[in-house]
């Protein structure tokens, strides 16, 4: 079956996303910039989590451009992911609400890794799919960053429980990680396009 319309459900499930993120964001009483101080472990992790959904944003748009077909388990693995996406929102607040406290933030490095692990699922399954999404098999290689970026987000989420903060630094990192543009599906794209132009 064809991949638009889960190109165009993924699209405004995440832009739904991105919505509720900011709509989390109160507007303080006063006038003066001071007021704002005691917004700032709302807006750090606002920013956060909006770099991570524009993260997943973007290697959906490229998976999704690198494959020919889907199937049925490629739209459940898709839903997976957005259900995960989805909470984004909520871990966000909660964290951000309670000053970066362990609870809220081991629970919002929980959710990463289980994006994380969704995407791989979804990358998994798109893969084995269909022959004609051969290109995107050879793009993801061993996909040794996926993986690497589930073992982080463990790795977080135990630091958060002894010191919050060290576990918000690996979500950094992982976010630094994955700002880093990986080319590999963009490559084999072109290469796959050049000929037939």
């Amino acid at each position: 079956m064809g991949k638009n319309r889960l190109e165009a459900f993924s699209d405004g499930v995440i832009a739904v996303i991105i919505t509720i993120l900011v709509l989390e964001l109160k507007v303080p009483h006063g006038g003066d910039f001071g007021v704002l101080i005691p917004l700032w472990p709302v807006f750090m992790s606002y920013v956060m989590s909006f770099i991570y959904v524009g993260i997943y944003w973007n290697n959906h748009h490229h998976l999704m451009h690198a494959v020919k077909e889907v199937s049925g388990g490629v739209l459940w693995a898709n839903l997976h992911l957005l259900f995960w996406l989805s909470l984004i929102p909520f871990v966000t607040a909660w964290m951000g609400e309670n000053h970066f406290e362990t609870g809220p933030t081991a629970a919002y490095g929980f959710v990463l890794f289980m994006c994380s692990v969704a995407y791989l699922l979804l990358v998994k399954r798109l893969i084995a799919n269909h022959p004609k999404n051969a290109k995107l098999a050879e793009a993801i290689g061993n996909d040794r960053k996926g993986k690497l970026s589930c073992v982080l987000y463990l790795a977080g989420v135990a630091l958060a429980w002894f010191a919050a903060w060290l576990g918000f630094l690996v979500y950094a990192v992982v976010a630094i990680v994955w700002l880093i543009p990986d080319r590999r599906i963009e490559e084999k794209v072109v290469e796959e396009t050049e000929p037939e132009e």
